[in-house]
């Protein structure tokens, strides 16, 4: 069972990628998508890049694991963030940090993109507010922060020490966090310095007076064995040092917020030294059923049907194991009930040292522990429903404990056996859209993008796929069920 279930989720998997193939990262935020975009366009032949992998924990470790060979960041972050240093720090103290671990930063890209905090202007004129220690003598003022900018070291905790700060702020996608200061749901946000949307949403950018942000310069954070296993990628990323100018990042930026262009558009603009050509007219059927769709969409049914099929190689013994063993019916289903507690994102961080990888392999051990409860749990209900009446007629029969589960009891369980594998593939379609924040893809893809750039027409793109796929499911069950249980209860 433990081998067929391997090589089922390895092969669904598929080959790793060798390493004459550039492999190139990036964050959930629109700089990241489109500095990523301009590392891979820039290597000769091209390069094999993994966009949107979530915050700087898992990419990070997707590095060190060796699933990437460099992405995008920012000085301050790895001082602070990864390292917990404070105070200006060099590119050579950080190499020195980065070294045991095979890492290395180099190539400054020629442009700073700081943390701030912003106010809408008309409010911070009324309430006299230009600099953050002005915060404190409004504690009743509303803060929207990205869930990212709470938790690292260099951002809100850092903020609260050296302001005294009293607020308690919501946790907000930094995409959306711009529509709720407008609307006024919020009062101030946290904003990168290089965002294109300050001046369009009218943002006053408080400042940072006692000079708690550290300088956040662009860079390469590379493994360090990549001069020598692709030389020629390597160089293309070098010249790279220094092109980047802030206000090129912001228009950058601009293009793909504010003028709807693609990342790789606005990437590919640069590189050829001009300004990307005006955004086609977008339709959302166009939108829907555009270039990756049936990409997305083989993706999206690998991670679900992949880990549904391992799924139930493994939770139909665990349900007929505990239905059969009052001693193990509660540590079982304790154990695929604190599994499926487990927040999806967290799993999936943890999964990345483990198996020292992104992308397929990490989402599809993730889904299929997920699919297990109900499984497990229905299977376990159908076998214990079956009556004591019928297990003594096969006892007189003289069938095996085997035959009786073979000929009796999964017969007459099917009914609740399908309809648990049915929520299991549903919620599997739901979940599968968080395995995009890990590079394997899917509809999720679309909406982390969405999300990035505020634009409900690509993150509906991308939910409105799951959700047909999910009924889609649902249907197909609904009519095996209608189409085999009558001849299942004849043969019962």
């Amino acid at each position: 069972m433990k081998r067929i279930l391997l090589a089922l989720l390895l092969a669904a998997a598929g080959a790793a990628q060798g390493d004459e193939v550039l492999r190139v990262g990036s964050k959930r935020f629109t700089e990241s998508y489109i500095l990523g975009e301009i590392l891979a366009q820039s290597v000769p032949g091209g390069a094999e890049y993994k966009p949107g992998l979530g915050n700087t924990g898992i990419v990070y470790a997707a590095l060190k694991a060796g699933s990437i060979d460099v992405y995008p960041e920012y000085t301050g972050t790895i001082a602070r963030e990864i390292f917990g240093l404070k105070g200006s720090v060099t590119l050579a103290e950080l190499n020195a940090r980065l070294a045991p671990e095979g890492l290395g930063v180099a190539v400054p890209l020629g442009f700073s993109n700081s943390y701030a905090l912003a106010m809408r202007e008309a409010e911070a004129m009324r309430l006299s507010l230009r600099r953050l220690s002005d915060l404190a003598r409004h504690p009743a003022l509303k803060l929207g922060l990205s869930q990212e900018f709470i938790a690292r070291a260099d951002g809100w905790p850092a903020l609260q020490t050296a302001y005294g700060l009293r607020q308690t702020p919501t946790g907000l996608d930094h995409g959306l966090a711009y529509e709720a200061i407008a609307a006024g749901r919020i009062d101030v946000m946290d904003i990168y310095s290089t965002d294109a949307k300050i001046e369009r949403y009218g943002l006053r950018v408080l400042e940072d007076d006692r000079g708690v942000f550290p300088r956040y310069d662009a860079v390469l954070l590379y493994r360090l064995d990549l001069s020598q296993r692709l030389p020629q990628a390597w160089q293309a990323l070098q010249a790279l040092q220094g092109r980047i100018s802030e206000t090129q990042m912001m228009r950058m930026n601009a293009a793909a917020e504010l003028e709807h262009k693609s990342f790789a558009d606005v990437a590919k603009a640069f590189l050829a030294g001009g300004a990307a050509g005006a955004a086609p007219a977008r339709s959302f059927i166009g939108v829907l059923f555009g270039a990756d769709f049936w990409r997305l969409t083989r993706e999206h049914l690998l991670l679900v049907f992949a880990s549904l099929a391992a799924g139930i190689l493994v939770a139909l013994p665990l349900g007929v194991l505990a239905a059969r063993k009052d001693a193990l019916a509660q540590p079982i289903l304790g154990t695929v009930g604190v599994i499926q507690t487990i927040p999806a994102l967290a799993l999936l961080a943890f999964l990345i040292p483990l198996l020292g990888s992104i992308g397929t392999a990490p989402a599809l051990i993730a889904l299929f522990l997920y699919s297990l409860l109900p499984i497990v749990r229905n299977t376990h209900a159908g076998i214990e429903g079956v009556g004591r009446g019928m297990r003594d007629a096969a006892q007189a029969l003289g069938l095996t404990p085997r035959d009786q589960l073979l000929l009796i009891e999964l017969p007459l369980a099917a009914p609740a056996i399908l309809a648990g594998i049915k929520t299991s593939a549903v919620i599997g379609v739901g979940t599968a859209t968080i395995a995009a924040f890990i590079g394997a893809g899917g509809y999720g893809e679309r909406i982390a993008q969405g999300l990035a750039l505020n634009d409900n027409m690509t993150l509906l793109a991308g939910a409105i796929p799951a959700a047909g796929l999910a009924l889609i499911i649902q249907g197909l069950f609904e009519l095996i069920e209608r189409r085999a249980f009558p001849s299942l209860r004849r043969r019962a």
